[in-house]
């Protein structure tokens, strides 16, 4: 860190990571708690706080046990050890878990019930009907997926795969009342539907799960034998890969081998039934080697990821949100091709409230043109059937020269790449997995293409991965351009990707690990100057995550400055609010809501030169520093002001915007007495279809100094 800013960068300064994470976890919940939220979205997000927790475990839990298990005990920025932290990550997952199982009995199940739908946690509750059809259900289709397994001198504790749902059970021979007993255990196979549909009764529909169905008829499984208990557990592995690259011959090869150990990691996580057997608890304690603190004794079914499988069951949309349909580019509605009309001027894209399919075709049309050279593209996380490699794929096919980054170090998606990876190489394309060391996580796509005035190239740019599946649900935008400048620096981060060579200079992309960092340090040193001189100064900066601390740092100095700061931060937040002489000029503020904030935008009023950015790189450590990323600027008026109004809105929302405070909790923002609510993600779906009626972009007044944070205080 640099000299000037280490008295802004003591430990007491900053929130802890993880438990920062924690809280946005926390968020979430508060949405499935919120009885205003339509009931089957409340569902979600009930859900989601699962698959959150679950990945938190395999990889920041796993990894602070990693440090306490080499016996590292260095603090983090907040002052913390490994274990400080994992004790700290102890207490409020288990508090979060038992808050998220008290929504899920005492209001999510009541409200289904009152809405027609009666999810049964047991089979006691059936009627004789119900249970004939699953018994027999069973019979027909579960049963020959099963495999039991049993524990004894000859068999070994079996291989429990991560994540997996299990029901432990111990049995005894029959006939022998005070014989040995045996554990045993059968995986609930994820190859069949969670819960099944059961046959109506009195007009309303009901559903039961799987492991309730296998529990019932477990006895099936041990013939010759009594089944004393059973119980459902489930168990989170370590999932962090540890490929040394430098060592890695073939990197696609070592990846491979490593994903099958992902299955055998250590166990970190054990999750049971509340009230289980004492002795059934004991064998998988002691089989797992977990410590109390990593158990989770739960009130209700396990795995509530279910939970978003149930959202799509029909008959009940009245219970759930109006489907939002994207809109049309107005700038692309015309008989002309895509890319005479990105010779007309810059296009910004604002996906979900805008299509996908501009970037498809972007891709599509140039695979198609006989007048494109070459198509270079990253990809980071693809979709299952991803239109955008079979356009690469057919632009192979078709002559065109294609690279393809694919990076096969994108976590959880390592499986999915290597398949596209090998795919595209059997097209004719060119692919790299990127530089040793580094994940390459920019978001960028090069055509070339030659015309009469000479060769041309088009770039498309983004925050957000060319996924067409997830750009339904995540926020992200994006420009396409033929700027010159940006397009000769978009061909230098290929070849410096593929070929290592770094140019002597760069027009307009500010790239990561380079020389991002530096870029914004001075844009946020350039605005506290402009305070020190007794000029307008403010910063505006919207991501996912804020944890660098000698970013945060001069973000207080800036702000102890006079310059206004207003942070939109969705998820973790270490910087601290409302410090005395420090950060009274920082605003941070959340917002979860039907869609995942994933946009990055930054905004420098630069002494009314309103310098605009967006990319690919949070603040944080490994963005800035063991990443390729890209930020561009907005070099166009009109895509410029499109970005701050965007901002703007978000500084406005009063319904789904939570601001932190002092203490490091959220407060949820409401509407004044008369006031206009304002809910940032619904405005921009009906501002999507007017504008391709109008073809207009809002003036926007984000140059307005910030609400002062006692002015922030008084409308919570």
């Amino acid at each position: 860190m640099r000299e000037e800013y280490k008295e802004y960068a003591k430990d007491e300064y900053f929130w802890n990571r993880e438990l920062s994470w924690i809280g946005f976890d926390e968020r979430i919940l508060s949405e499935a708690e919120d009885s205003r939220i339509p009931l089957f979205e409340r569902l979600k997000f009930e859900s989601i706080v699962s698959s959150n927790l679950d990945e938190f475990y395999m990889v920041r839990v796993a990894s602070l046990k990693d440090m306490v298990h080499t016996n590292y005990k260095k603090k983090d920025i907040a002052g913390m050890t490994p274990q400080e932290q994992l004790d700290a990550i102890s207490l409020r997952t288990h508090e979060l878990v038992k808050r998220q199982y008290h929504n899920y009995n005492d209001s999510l199940l009541p409200s289904l019930e009152k809405a027609g739908l009666h999810v049964h946690g047991s089979s006691e509750a059936l009627t004789p009907a119900q249970e004939k059809y699953i018994d027999e259900y069973f019979d027909s289709n579960v049963y020959p997926v099963l495999t039991p397994m049993a524990m004894d001198s000859s068999r070994p504790f079996p291989l429990i795969r991560n994540k997996t749902l299990n029901i432990g059970a111990l049995i005894r021979k029959k006939n022998e009342k005070e014989g040995r007993e045996f554990f045993a255990t059968v995986q609930v196979p994820s190859v069949l539907p969670r819960f099944i549909d059961l046959p109506e009764e009195d007009g309303s529909r009901a559903i039961i799960l799987m492991d309730e169905v296998i529990d019932r008829n477990i006895s099936k499984l041990f013939l010759g034998y009594d089944v004393i208990c059973t119980q459902p557990y489930r168990i989170m592995r370590n999932a962090e890969l540890g490929i040394d690259e430098e060592e890695a011959a073939d990197l696609l090869v070592e990846i491979s081998k490593s994903l099958k150990k992902r299955q055998w990691g250590e166990v970190i996580r054990l999750e049971v039934e509340d009230g289980i057997e004492p002795q059934l608890l004991k064998i998988l304690k002691d089989e797992f080697r977990v410590r109390e603190d990593d158990i989770f004794y739960i009130n209700g079914p396990i795995d509530l990821t279910f939970l978003m499988k149930l959202y799509g069951i029909s008959g009940f949309d009245a219970y759930k949100l109006e489907q939002h349909t994207p809109a049309e580019v107005p700038e692309l509605q015309n008989d002309d091709d895509i890319f005479t009309n990105i010779r007309k001027g810059d296009i910004f894209l604002h996906h979900p409230y805008q299509s996908f399919q501009p970037v498809v075709d972007f891709v599509r049309q140039a695979a198609r043109d006989p007048e494109v050279l070459a198509i270079k593209q990253t990809l980071y996380r693809v979709s299952g059937h991803s239109p955008i490699i079979a356009a690469l794929a057919e632009a192979a096919e078709n002559g065109k020269q294609v690279t393809a980054l694919v990076e096969l170090k994108a976590r959880f998606d390592e499986e999915n790449n290597i398949v596209w990876a090998q795919k595209l190489e059997k097209a004719g394309c060119h692919v790299i997995y990127g530089l040793v060391g580094l994940k390459t996580h920019s978001k960028i796509t090069l055509v070339v293409r030659r015309e009469e005035d000479g060769i041309r190239r088009y770039v498309h740019l983004g925050t957000g991965n060319y996924n067409d599946s997830t750009a339904k649900l995540y926020t992200d935008c994006g420009i396409l351009t033929c700027n010159e400048g940006i397009g000769e620096d978009a061909t230098a981060v290929f070849n410096m990707i593929s070929g290592y060579s770094e140019p002597d200079s760069w027009n307009s992309l500010i790239v990561a690990p380079i020389w991002m960092r530096d870029r914004f340090l001075h844009m946020i040193r350039m605005e506290e100057k402009h305070a020190r001189e007794g000029k307008k100064a403010r910063i505006v900066a919207k991501m996912n995550s804020l944890c660098d601390a000698e970013i945060i740092a001069a973000l207080y100095k800036a702000s102890a400055a006079g310059v206004k700061i207003d942070l939109i931060v969705r998820g973790i937040c270490c910087l601290k609010t409302g410090l005395p002489g420090l950060s009274e000029n920082i605003t941070v503020r959340s917002i979860v809501g039907n869609y995942l904030e994933h946009a990055r935008i930054f905004y420098f009023y630069n002494d009314g030169e309103e310098d605009v950015f967006m990319g690919s790189a949070d603040w944080m450590p490994r963005n800035l520093d063991k990443r390729v990323e890209i930020v561009f600027p907005l070099l166009d008026e009109k895509t410029k002001k499109e970005a701050m109004h965007i901002l703007e809105i978000q500084l406005a929302d009063n319904t789904r915007a939570r601001v932190m405070q002092p203490d490091g909790s959220y407060v949820q923002l409401r509407p004044e007495d008369g006031a206009e609510p304002i809910c940032a993600q619904d405005y921009f779906c009906k501002y999507a279809d007017s504008k391709v009626i109008h073809n207009e972009v809002k003036e926007t007044r984000i140059f307005i100094p910030a609400v002062p944070p006692e002015e922030q205080a008084q409308r919570v």
